[in-house]
């Protein structure tokens, strides 16, 4: 039997090993299954006239608010209207004890009487002093003594009518009414307080129609000018109706359409804008002050605009792109130029022609020339 040394074994064995690795080597990696198609949703680019509009948030106010205070001081005794009711021009809303105003009417109708019994007297010197001082029966200085007391008199007996009138005045004022037709708000007084003029004890506000105001920039502003100026002066004008819309905080339109009342009479130079007021029909009172809506307005229509819904649109850093989509399946990321929103969809300006088709969904998985499957939404 033929013997090896160390060394031919050491050979033998390094030779075995580079040929395993040599073969393993020599084998191909294992193939790497094919790229997934993205499924996607796809929609057509759709061309129309679209007006386009511009929106402002607003607060809701009464047409009028009357703030209502007593114009005398006294203690409540009586709340004669419901809160939150309507009610009407010189309804009685709060009673004032009316006992003083009552003694001091009293008082001044007797100063009168009296005044006046002194005004009477009077005439009747100088009625009796006259023919006497014509005959030199007395001296003219008396005739004149009695002409100046009557004078007196009539003077006296006039203040004091003042004073029943006054006094006639603050006891009507002891029942302390409404000046307008309208919505009576939570009462501010209760009964037993000592009320004076400078206490609030209430408010009305006319809410039919209920007004609303908005901030515009002085850019929209000179886009409405006109209409909002002939409002303001209660002139007809040619310009057509803006057609406002109140959006109402529940995301609903209010069926009724709005119209501008007057633009205030100078911008904020803070703010760079300018408080419009809108007027909108009430009928039943729904509307309140205080409530947050919406007032939407046409500011222009947009001929032959092509649009696309909003979630074709993909957003980064000011730059707009959408994935359209070829006839043959393949898609290709196209940036576009975008205009305004209108009912969820895109005015796009630039980049998108009618025979178009934009992913509207799986908008995510799709890359620049690959192909895709495109679904039925």
């Amino acid at each position: 039997m033929k013997k090896y040394s160390s060394r031919s074994i050491y050979q033998i064995f390094f030779g075995v090993i580079t040929v395993a690795i040599c073969l393993a080597g020599c084998q191909g990696k294992p193939a790497t299954p094919g790229a997934l198609v993205a499924n996607v949703i796809v929609a057509g680019v759709t061309r129309q006239d679209v007006p386009v509009y511009r929106e402002w948030v607003t607060t809701l106010d009464g047409y009028v608010n009357a703030h209502i205070q007593p114009q005398v001081s006294g203690y409540l005794v009586g709340q004669i209207y419901k809160e939150g009711s309507f009610v009407h021009k010189n309804d009685v809303l709060f009673e004032i004890d009316p006992r003083p105003f009552q003694v001091a009417l009293q008082k001044a109708q007797g100063e009168l009487a009296q005044s006046r019994a002194q005004l009477e007297k009077a005439t009747l010197d100088v009625n009796r002093d006259t023919p006497l001082a014509e005959e030199k029966a007395i001296a003219q200085s008396q005739l004149d003594d009695d002409i100046q007391a009557r004078l007196s008199a009539k003077a006296a007996m006039e203040s004091a009518q003042a004073d029943v009138a006054q006094a006639q005045l603050n006891l009507d004022f002891t029942k302390v009414k409404s000046i307008i037709d309208g919505i009576a708000g939570i009462a501010k007084g209760q009964i037993g307080d000592l009320v004076s003029p400078n206490t609030p004890l209430t408010t009305v506000s006319q809410v039919d129609p209920i007004k609303a105001y908005v901030s515009m920039s002085e850019g929209e502003y000179f886009s409405f000018s006109k209409k909002i100026n002939a409002a303001s002066a209660d002139q007809g004008t040619d310009q057509e109706d803006p057609k406002l819309t109140l959006i109402l905080g529940n995301g609903q339109s209010y069926p009724s359409k709005g119209a501008f009342i007057f633009a205030d009479r100078q911008v904020d130079t803070g703010t760079g804008t300018i408080l419009v007021a809108v007027s909108f029909p009430n009928p039943g009172n729904v509307l309140r002050p205080g409530q947050f809506g919406r007032v939407r307005a046409v500011m222009t229509v947009k001929k032959n605009a092509i649009l696309v819904p909003q979630r074709a649109v993909m957003e980064m850093q000011g730059i707009y792109q959408v994935a359209v989509v070829g006839s043959d399946n393949k898609a290709s990321i196209r940036t576009v130029k975008v205009g305004e929103t209108v009912d969820g969809m895109w005015i796009i300006e630039e980049g998108l022609t009618t025979e178009d088709r934009v992913v509207v969904e799986g908008i995510q998985n799709v890359k620049d020339g690959a192909a895709v499957n495109v679904k039925s939404s």
